[in-house]
C-alpha cells in the first residue's frame, strides 16, 4: 500500500492511499478458500468445489469484500503508522470507478485531536460558598408539605364554590355539537386555581354549588396535545355532585404518619437533610464553574472543527426546539439567530474545556472501574422494557460510542473532583440567595464543557439535561444572562402530565423537560384539558 499526504493544514489532515491490485487479489484468494468448504453444488460432494467455480458464482460479493476490508485495513494502518489522533470517524471515499484487477485509490480525510498542553493544577485557588439549612428554612417546608396534603370535606348545601375548594362534577364535552373521545366522565374533582385544566375551565366554577348544572364554554390551546381538538371551542355540560373545603392540616406525629414516617421528628430530619443535599449541590455548582473558567482563562488551543460543530448543532437543537414553545415563536427564533455567533463560541470552549478535562483524568490516573462502567449501564438499561434491556446491554457492549456516552459524564465528575482535592480552597457563609445570584452572574454561566474519550477518539452525544443539578451549557451573552432558568442549578421538579380522564385520579407524574418547572401540575379532566407547562429558554 502506497501513502500520499495531500494536505496538513492545523488539525485538518488529508491521504490518498493506493491499494493495489495484488493486495487485493491475495484477499479474494484467501477468502475463496475460507468459503470453498461450505459451498454446495450440484455434483460435487461437499467441500470439494473447485475454487475456480466459487470465484465463478461468488467472485463479485467475495471481492467487494475484500476491497472494503483492504480499505479498512489501510485506514487503521495510515492512522498507526502516523500516529494520528482523530477527533471524529475519518471520511473514506474511493477515488473513480473501481474495476476487479485494478489498484484501488482510497482518499482519506479526518481531523486529529490537537496537543492538548497539561493544565497546572498546582495554582488553583477556590472558594466554596456554604449555606447552612435554618429552622426557618425546614418549617417552610413543613407547611408546604402539609398543604399538599389537603383534607377536602363537603361544604354546607348552600356554599358557593371559590377558589381553593374542590368541585366533584360528571362531564359531557362537545365540539360542534359533537362529543369527543374522552370527553365524557363522572366524579372527577378538581381545586379550583390549581391550573390544572385549561384556561377558563377553572374560572367557570367559582359560585358553583352541589347540584347545579352548567354548561361552560372554553377554548382548547393550539398547541394541545391532541391535534384534532387543538385551538377548537368546545363545550362543557356540567352536574357538580359536591363542592368541598379545604381543613387545615396539623403538623405533629399524626401528619408523619400519614407519610409512612414515625414521628414529626423523622420527619424534620429527612426534610433538613434534602435541603442540605441541595444546597451542597448548589455549592458544587458554583466551585465547578469557577473551576472551569480557571482552566479556561489560561488555554486557548486550537479545537477540532468538526467537534465544534457537532456541540453548536446540540446546542441549537435544543435552542430551537425551547422557541417554538415561546410565546411568539418567531421572534424567539430571531433573537437566536441575531446570537447566533455566540453560541459558536460556547461550543468551541465546550469543547476545549472537555479536552482539558480528559487530558488532565489521563494524565493523573482518574479512571471509571469497571464496576461503575457496570452500574451506569444498569441504570440506563432501568429505562427501557425488560424485552429491550437485552438488546440495550448487546448495544454498549459491541459499539464503543455508546459506552463512551455512559462513561463521559461520571468521568468528568471524577476529574473535577479530583482538581478539588488539589485546589486551594477557602470557606464562606453566605444565604441562599447570594448562593443562587453567584451561580447565575455572568461569570457563573461562562461554563459548559463538551465530553470526550480519549480511548476511542469520538466526541460522545451531548446531554439535554444538566448533571446532578450542575452547569450544562454556557451563559447567554451578558445583557442575556437573567434569563437563565433555575435549571441550570437545580433538578427539575416533577409535574403531572394529564392522561384521559377517570373519576379523581391522579396522572402519572413525569419530569419536567430540561428545567425546573413552575407548579403545574395537572389533575386528570375532561379529554385532557388541561394546559401544558411551555418550555422555557434555557442557557444551554
Amino acid at each position: 500500500m502506497q501513502t500520499v499526504e495531500t494536505l496538513n493544514e492545523g488539525l485538518k489532515r488529508a491521504y490518498t492511499l493506493k491499494i493495489t491490485a495484488k493486495d487485493i487479489d491475495k484477499k479474494v484468494d484467501a477468502e475463496v478458500k475460507r468459503v470453498a468448504p461450505q459451498v454446495r453444488m450440484p455434483g460435487f460432494r461437499p467441500g470439494k468445489v473447485p475454487a475456480n467455480l466459487v470465484r465463478k458464482m461468488h467472485g463479485e460479493a467475495i471481492a467487494q469484500d475484500a476491497l472494503n476490508n483492504s480499505i479498512q485495513e489501510g485506514v487503521q494502518k495510515l492512522i498507526a503508522d502516523h500516529k494520528l489522533r482523530p477527533a471524529v470517524s475519518p471520511s473514506v471515499s474511493l477515488e473513480g470507478e473501481y474495476a476487479p484487477g485494478k489498484d484501488a485509490e482510497v482518499k482519506v480525510e479526518l481531523e486529529v485531536l490537537p496537543d492538548v498542553p497539561t493544565p497546572a493544577i498546582d495554582t488553583l485557588k477556590l472558594e466554596r460558598l456554604t449555606v447552612p439549612v435554618s429552622d426557618d428554612e425546614v418549617n417552610e417546608q413543613l407547611k408546604q408539605l402539609a398543604g399538599q396534603q389537603k383534607a377536602f370535606t363537603d361544604a354546607p348545601a348552600k356554599h358557593k364554590a371559590a377558589t381553593g375548594d374542590q368541585v366533584v362534577m360528571d362531564f359531557a364535552g362537545s365540539v360542534d355539537g359533537v362529543a369527543f373521545d374522552g370527553g365524557t366522565g363522572e366524579g372527577m374533582a378538581v381545586e379550583i386555581g390549581s391550573g390544572r385544566l385549561i384556561p377558563g375551565f377553572e374560572d367557570q366554577l367559582v359560585g358553583v354549588k352541589a347540584g347545579d348544572e352548567k354548561t361552560i364554554d372554553v377554548t382548547f390551546p393550539a398547541d394541545y396535545g391532541v391535534p384534532d381538538l387543538a385551538g377548537k371551542p368546545a363545550q362543557f355540560a356540567l352536574k357538580i355532585t359536591a363542592v368541598q373545603t379545604a381543613g387545615e392540616t396539623e403538623i405533629n406525629d399524626d401528619f408523619a404518619k400519614t407519610l409512612g414516617l414515625q414521628s414529626l421528628e423523622q420527619l424534620t430530619g429527612l426534610l433538613k437533610g434534602q435541603l442540605e443535599q441541595q444546597l451542597n449541590g448548589l455549592t458544587r455548582t458554583y466551585m465547578k464553574r469557577k473551576l472551569l473558567d480557571q482552566l479556561a482563562a489560561g488555554h486557548d488551543f486550537e479545537v477540532p472543527p468538526s467537534m465544534v460543530d457537532a456541540e453548536f448543532d446540540q446546542i441549537w437543537h435544543q435552542l430551537q426546539h425551547e422557541a417554538e414553545h415561546e410565546a411568539d415563536p418567531a421572534a424567539a427564533k430571531a433573537e437566536l439567530e441575531a446570537e447566533r455567533e455566540d453560541y459558536v463560541k460556547i461550543a468551541e470552549r465546550r469543547v476545549r474545556l472537555g479536552l482539558l478535562l480528559s487530558e488532565i483524568g489521563t494524565a493523573n490516573g482518574v479512571e471509571v472501574s469497571s464496576q461503575e462502567m457496570n452500574q451506569l449501564i444498569a441504570q440506563a438499561a432501568a429505562q427501557y422494557s425488560p424485552n429491550d434491556r437485552e438488546r440495550f446491554y448487546q448495544y454498549v457492549r459491541n459499539e464503543p460510542m455508546a459506552a463512551a456516552q455512559l462513561r463521559a459524564p461520571l468521568f468528568e465528575d471524577k476529574v473535577v473532583d479530583y482538581l478539588f482535592d488539589k485546589a486551594e480552597i477557602s470557606d464562606r457563609e453566605v444565604s441562599r440567595d447570594e448562593l443562587e445570584a453567584a451561580i447565575e452572574s455572568d461569570e457563573g454561566f461562562d461554563t459548559g464543557t463538551h465530553h470526550h474519550d480519549h480511548d476511542n477518539h469520538k466526541p460522545r452525544a451531548k446531554k439535554a439535561k444538566t448533571e446532578d443539578g450542575e452547569a450544562k451549557a454556557e451563559k447567554k451573552p451578558a445583557a442575556k444572562a437573567k434569563k437563565a432558568e433555575k435549571a441550570d442549578v437545580e433538578p427539575a421538579a416533577a409535574g403531572d402530565e394529564l392522561v384521559e380522564a377517570e373519576p379523581v385520579k391522579k396522572a402519572a407524574t413525569k419530569k419536567a423537560p430540561a428545567k425546573k418547572a413552575e407548579a403545574e401540575t395537572a389533575e386528570e379532566a375532561p379529554a385532557k384539558p388541561a394546559k401544558k407547562a411551555p418550555a422555557k429558554k434555557k442557557a444551554d
